[in-house]
């Protein structure tokens, strides 16, 4: 029969190896998860501002409620590069970007941002940068 001192202690080590790798693999996707929940709150708070300040209202003063409010393009992207600044997106979320597109058609703003991932710990083999986005839109209309 073999000597088999010691292999105990080598399927401990190897055990708590596989342990520990869980542990940044799960740390890292909450920091990630986490980051990406900060950022849809962002953007919903984005395409709201958006779609609040490109509605001009001037069919609903001018002409009655009757008419459907035209949504402007570069007032909805102004009041989101407004908005990012004034609730300090781009201090939160260093390399924050922003997308706004409008479709005057279904008078829909969609806003989407994407931010580097700040990963706290570094799993070997793993990715060493990550980024993750996510998207909001609003619709503007009039109630009947």
């Amino acid at each position: 029969m073999r000597d088999e001192r010691g292999t105990g202690a080598l399927m401990i080590v190897g055990l708590a190896l596989v342990l520990a790798m869980m542990a940044a693999v799960v740390t890292d996707a909450s920091a990630a998860y986490l980051q990406r929940q900060g950022l849809d709150t962002i953007a919903d708070g984005a395409a709201l501002t958006a779609a609040d300040a490109g509605a001009s209202g001037r069919e609903a003063y001018g002409e009655g409620l009757s008419t459907d409010l035209h949504l402007d393009a570069e007032t909805a992207r102004a009041a989101v590069a407004d908005y990012l600044r004034r609730v300090g997106a781009f201090t939160r979320f260093p390399g924050l970007t922003a997308q706004v597109s409008v479709d005057p058609t279904s008078r829909r703003v969609v806003v989407v941002v994407h931010a580097p991932v700040r990963l706290p710990l570094h799993v070997p083999g793993g990715p060493t940068r990550a980024r993750v986005g996510a998207t909001s839109s609003a619709e503007v209309g009039v109630d009947d």
